[in-house]
């Protein structure tokens, strides 16, 4: 191909936000041309290569937009750490089913147990299967919604966070709120009740939550809510945080 036909080809490619087929055209057309393709499977090879990677694309936008403090998935978790743990159960969780039937999962257990990883290997098979998802923490989004309704644009946030399919609120501790972060945070598993998916950790038994929400009353509406279509589960064990530090302080220098 000379050089103005090429020129003007990968200006139309890059007007046409095609960028694998810009990358890869030429080497395409080398392999297609010593297989003995036409142009209908050149084509059609590098259209599948532009649907790719333009799905891969699209996985990291959704991955970066969730906020996840990290990126973990499920096959690094350690499910032998934690008996009390059905590996089956998350493994079927991790098809998203349960988000596509705004259904709500809660992730109860001690500190260290990794809840937190489990619920971000969750919303890492929600954005991989595409779907969008926010990941924060309890206090973190009642301080976010607290901000919004000073600054008059609490509507907005909320529009916001009800456009992801699925909400993971991570760490509800033994912190208690105020009473307008609760009504707040309340409001917020309201509009989203069979509506949108909400996943929840905490190392608080339900009998516990009323100690961070206040109200007995709130806190048994929330409950009410969040349990109504549910999938929890119980992450009983030793912090293996605090195993694997043990084992670092009594494994000998090598």
């Amino acid at each position: 191909m000379s050089e103005a036909p090429r020129i003007l080809l990968e200006h139309r490619l890059k007007t046409l936000k095609l960028p694998t087929f810009l990358r890869d055209y030429e080497k395409v057309a080398r392999q297609s041309a010593h297989e003995g393709l036409d142009h209908t499977q050149f084509l059609s090879r590098l259209v599948e290569l532009e649907l790719i990677d333009r799905e891969r694309r699209l996985v990291e936008r959704r991955i970066k937009a969730a906020k996840f403090p990290t990126v973990k998935n499920l096959d690094s978790f350690e499910f032998k750490a934690i008996p009390s743990l059905n590996k089956v159960r998350v493994l079927e969780l991790a098809r998203c089913e349960w988000i596509e039937r705004r259904e709500n999962v809660i992730a109860l257990g001690p500190s260290g147990t990794g809840k937190s990883h489990v619920a971000q290997g969750l919303g890492l098979a929600a954005c991989q299967r595409g779907m969008s998802v926010r990941f924060v923490t309890a206090a973190a989004l009642v301080h976010e919604l607290m901000e919004a309704r000073d600054e008059r644009r609490l509507m907005r946030l909320q529009k916001q966070l009800a456009n992801h399919k699925l909400l993971i609120i991570d760490d509800l501790e033994f912190v208690p709120l105020s009473k307008t972060g609760a009504e707040l945070l309340f409001e917020l598993v309201s509009q989203r009740y069979e509506r949108a998916a909400v996943l929840i950790t905490s190392n608080l038994p339900f009998d516990e939550w009323t100690e961070t929400f206040g109200s007995e009353r709130l806190t048994g509406a929330l409950l009410d809510r969040l349990t109504h279509h549910v999938h929890i589960l119980e992450m009983n064990a030793e912090s293996f945080r605090l195993n694997h530090s043990r084992a670092r302080k009594t494994a000998p220098a090598g």
